[in-house]
């Protein structure tokens, strides 16, 4: 017979609350929970893994897709759940390479061309949206924040933004998933205003070790989530 284990026992293992098993049980991303002949819940080692595999893909990937992918597992769509983490890793691949794109930008002296589109002193809030990869959205936003500006076309009060502040909005898009705090995206965009480089390069390889520690996470709940995967079959 399996080994089994109480809801405490459990809870204890992975340093987590009772009712923590519970919501993560009735948000039906475990396998179904037996119990005994006096009506009492219980797992068994296939349970501690589907926990162990969750916990992990906490760690390393956002909520949602954690709970994707459980949901997918305990449903037996085990091929889905893999394309869903292979997506994950492309993100965060393009995400890297997005940065050491925009580190090299950065020494740039030359700023008339950004991925073979011409850029102006003279552009639409859409058309920098478009280069930068963003929702117009979030360039709003940044600019309530205080972290770009923009000038208004006496002619029809549109946003206008230079070159310059597109530059800013390139490295606002980049960083923002690493960089959390508006007062240090402040500080790093003053740095790009003066040319301070170094402070400029801290930032960047900061965002760099950021990502590989989140790539870290990754592989360790994947590795999890096979095991996880294995039990089940």
């Amino acid at each position: 017979m399996d080994e089994t284990i109480t809801p405490k026992q459990l809870a204890g293992r992975l340093q987590v609350s009772t009712t923590t098993l519970r919501r993560y049980e009735s948000l039906d991303l475990v396998p179904d929970v037996p119990r005994t002949a006096g009506n009492r819940r219980y797992y068994t080692r296939l349970h501690v893994q589907a926990f162990l595999a969750l916990r992990s893909l906490t760690q390393g990937f956002d909520l949602p897709v954690a709970y994707e992918v459980m949901s997918l597992l305990k449903r037996g769509r085990v091929e889905q759940a893999l394309w869903t983490i292979n997506l994950q890793q492309y993100n965060i691949q393009a995400e890297k390479r997005r940065v050491e794109e925009v580190m090299s930008l950065i020494h740039q002296t030359d700023f008339s061309m950004y991925r073979n589109v011409r850029v102006t002193d003279e552009m639409k809030i859409g058309e920098v949206a478009v280069i930068a990869g963003v929702n117009p959205s979030a360039i709003r936003h940044w600019e309530k924040e205080g972290l770009i500006r923009a000038k208004r076309n006496p002619e029809n009060g549109y946003r206008v933004f230079t070159s310059r502040e597109l530059k800013k909005i390139i490295v606002l898009s980049s960083l923002r998933k690493t960089v959390f705090f508006i007062e240090s995206m402040k500080q790093l965009l003053e740095a790009l205003e003066t040319h301070d480089l170094s402070t400029i390069e801290r930032s960047f390889k900061t965002a760099l070790q950021k990502l590989n520690e989140q790539l870290e996470k990754q592989m360790n709940g994947i590795s999890d989530m096979m095991r996880y995967i294995q039990f089940c079959k």
